[in-house]
């Protein structure tokens, strides 16, 4: 019996009629774990539906991811119901979801939020505890897999943005067992020789099962001790784990990281230069004023006639000797008026005034001699009148 060969496209389109005419198939409920999952910018949900024998890819279409009470997230337990179908480009199967319900946690993800918590509560991934990355590394310490697109990322970035830098990888597992392990005991040697200025802890995307060494205690403490700064670029932008809340800086994927930690030598070298400009252009300003100043200095009457301040002081000086002699004659003259007056009123009242209209004084032994009482015959007594004294003898 002769068989004519069908094509690839004509085989796909067969099996997924197939399937699309089981009635079974066209209203399916299923529950599993979600892994890998993606909410794309279109608004479709990518994921894979698992437990723990097989999986089974999914998608949701925007117009009934809309309709979603909750946001999905790796090691979610869910039931889903939708149509089990083939999409012929690629001859896989899948499911197209139209609900879905929480159905709880799968057990991954229960630990990783307990730990995170439990970690949180410690106080590893307090903002204060955050070193800062330093701002021209010369040496750029890697943590990954020495093969796989993540290395390569990182020196390709690296090095255009700064051919100086030097990358020093340390080979570590990412996934698997015993690799949470392998990654603590690289970041101490890192610490311990001090092989680097910065270090990047980095691996490609993959589900919560593949990322789970960097949910791993062992490593969020190795990070949380270590003395240089640490990048954590694990998984794609929006998967996070322990190590991206624990590091100093989170980049959302290995190439971020190498930017955040590498300064582009050519902005650098445009800032050096636009500071150098306005350096100069200040400088410029500086000398500019300066001169003014200078020039304003030398035309002032300071420098032109330095004698001209002290002769107006010299004037000021005899203004202010002139008033004080002015001052003094005045007092002088008011105290010789005053003191005639007083003269005056003294000499009015004086016993000598009296003299000069006839009067005498006669005194004996010096006394004023009041009373005829005061005397006998044969005293000798003074007589004084207005031009002298004589004496004379009482009869």
């Amino acid at each position: 019996m002769t068989y004519n060969p069908i094509s690839v496209t004509e085989l796909n389109k067969y099996i997924k009629q197939k399937i699309d005419g089981d009635e079974m198939l066209n209203n399916v409920l299923v529950k599993g774990e979600i892994s890998n999952y993606k909410h794309h910018y279109t608004g479709h949900l990518y994921f894979t539906l698992k437990d723990d024998n097989s999986l089974i890819k999914c998608i949701m279409f925007k117009s009934y991811a809309e309709n979603l009470k909750f946001e999905p997230k790796d090691g979610m337990k869910v039931t889903i119901f939708g149509t089990v179908s083939v999409f012929e480009r690629d001859g896989v199967y899948q499911i197209y979801a139209k609900a879905m319900q929480e159905d709880g946690l799968g057990s991954l993800y229960k630990a990783y939020e307990e730990m995170k918590a439990r970690l949180e509560k410690e106080g590893l991934f307090a903002p204060a505890h955050k070193k800062k990355i330093p701002l021209m590394p010369k040496c750029i310490g890697v943590l990954t897999s020495n093969t796989g697109a993540v290395i390569r990322d990182i020196i390709n970035v690296s090095t255009r943005r700064n051919p100086n830098v030097y990358i020093k990888l340390l080979p570590v597992p990412v996934q698997g067992a015993g690799a949470a392990e392998k990654i603590a005991d690289a970041i101490k040697l890192m610490n311990e020789k001090n092989l680097a200025d910065v270090i990047i802890v980095a691996r490609g995307g993959g589900s919560l099962e593949d990322l789970w060494p960097f949910n791993e205690e062992v490593v969020a403490r190795a990070i949380y001790a270590s003395e240089l700064p640490v990048i954590s670029a694990v998984g794609h932008e929006t998967d996070f784990t322990i190590a991206d809340f624990v590091a100093d800086l989170r980049a959302p994927t290995p190439s971020a990281a190498a930017e955040l930690a590498v300064p582009n030598i050519s902005d650098i070298t445009l800032k050096l230069e636009a500071y150098n400009n306005r350096f100069k252009l200040a400088l410029k300003k500086k000398v500019e004023l300066m001169r003014l100043r200078y020039e304003k200095c030398m035309n002032s009457r300071v420098f032109k006639e330095p004698l001209q301040k002290i002769n107006e002081k010299y004037i000021l000086i005899d203004m202010k000797i002139k008033s004080m002699r002015n001052n003094i004659f005045n007092i002088y003259n008011k105290k010789k008026t005053e003191m005639v007056k007083h003269i005056a009123k003294l000499d009015a009242l004086s016993p000598l005034k009296t003299l000069t209209r006839g009067y005498s004084i006669i005194q004996l032994n010096g006394k004023v001699i009041k009373s005829v009482h005061q005397v006998k015959k044969d005293d000798e007594v003074d007589i004084r009148l207005v031009d002298g004294i004589t004496k004379a003898k009482i009869m």
